[in-house]
């Protein structure tokens, strides 16, 4: 998997995951469709989804440093 695609991904699931832990807007909006008992263990699976997602973006940004670090600058050639 590509370096960006892993930094996408993580930075979009946390985002994701942080605007589901906005748990009062959660038990307004499922409460509206008749799913609120949901909102009430959804802070089990939340934050360690969260944290999971913000670890993968982590990963990727590590891979894509190291990655730039070891590359070696490609040489150019004139010709005449």
């Amino acid at each position: 998997m590509d370096d960006r695609t892993i930094i996408r991904t993580g930075a979009f699931g946390a985002v994701v995951a942080a605007l589901c832990c906005a748990t009062p807007l959660l038990v307004l909006a499922l409460g509206a469709v008749g799913l609120s008992a949901w909102a009430v263990k959804a802070d089990y699976v939340l934050i360690p989804a969260l944290l999971a997602c913000l670890a993968l973006a982590g990963f990727g940004v590590y891979r894509k440093r190291r990655a730039d670090s070891c590359a070696i600058p490609a040489t150019r050639k004139d010709t005449p």
